[in-house]
């Protein structure tokens, strides 16, 4: 089975001032399948993920070199505001806003001038039942988020990036802030939600990437403390039979 590329990158380059975070990163990451990012702490996992959807450009010393390229069509020439419209955005601590359940869901669509409320009592239902979340807040959607457990309160965030139907979702370490049970509920989400969209996780934690992702990139830092691409591949390949010896004593636990 041939896979589609759904972000092609090459020899791309991140530096915050003076320090290189990134050095020479390329990849192809398919269409409708996870893809895991891991690496020690500092390797520039979570740099490499927010330049996809170019939070980096926020910051006032950062400037990058090479190309990214999502559907053939280069990142650094879409207009930002689509661009994070289609490439979606899961933090590492929940972070609904503090609204209303329904308005935290409605905001993204409201903010790209859907006025209707049919349509957006139909794009939240949608949003929320694509989260697994539906069920449990259907009867008090005037609920705060904040009012929520820590792993629905995720699941919302997951159900606010989805509402302006984006293409991709980033997904920055999403489980470490949660008890077990709400990690299940989350990996048990990505592999629906991968029938749609093509999901990148950052994770600190090898049985998640393992258990959850389709392909995994193992960043390390060189010398230079510049994060590098070590191996990436597919995860049963990367996990068994590692190509690379700094792979094996990673996913092995003899460093990190």
């Amino acid at each position: 089975m041939t896979l589609e590329t759904k972000l092609k990158v090459i020899d791309f380059n991140l530096y915050y001032g003076n320090f290189q975070a990134l050095n020479n990163i390329t990849l192809d990451i398919p269409e409708n399948r996870i893809t895991a990012i891991i690496g020690p702490s500092g390797c520039g996992k979570s740099t490499f993920v927010r330049s996809i959807n170019r939070m980096n450009d926020l910051i006032p010393s950062v400037r990058t070199h090479g190309e990214m390229y999502m559907d053939e069509e280069n990142l650094f020439d879409i207009n930002v505001v689509d661009l994070r419209r289609r490439v979606g955005m899961v933090f590492q601590r929940p972070n609904p806003f503090p609204k209303s359940v329904y308005d935290n869901v409605a905001y993204g669509p409201r903010m790209h001038g859907i006025k209707n409320t049919s349509d957006l009592n139909d794009i939240v239902e949608r949003s929320l039942r694509a989260a697994a979340l539906w069920d449990e807040v259907k009867d008090d959607l005037n609920k705060s988020g904040l009012a929520l457990s820590g792993g629905a309160q995720q699941r919302l965030c997951i159900a606010r990036a989805l509402a302006v139907e984006p293409e991709m979702i980033l997904m920055d370490e999403p489980a470490s802030a949660l008890d077990p049970l709400a990690t299940l509920h989350i990996e048990e989400l990505m592999q629906t939600l991968k029938e749609n969209y093509t999901i990148v996780i950052v994770t600190h934690n090898m049985q998640q990437a393992a258990r959850s992702s389709d392909f995994t990139a193992f960043f390390h830092m060189g010398e230079d403390r510049a994060g590098y691409l070590v191996e990436y591949g597919p995860t049963e390949e990367i996990f068994t039979n590692p190509r690379q010896k700094l792979t094996e004593e990673y996913i092995s636990g003899r460093f990190g």
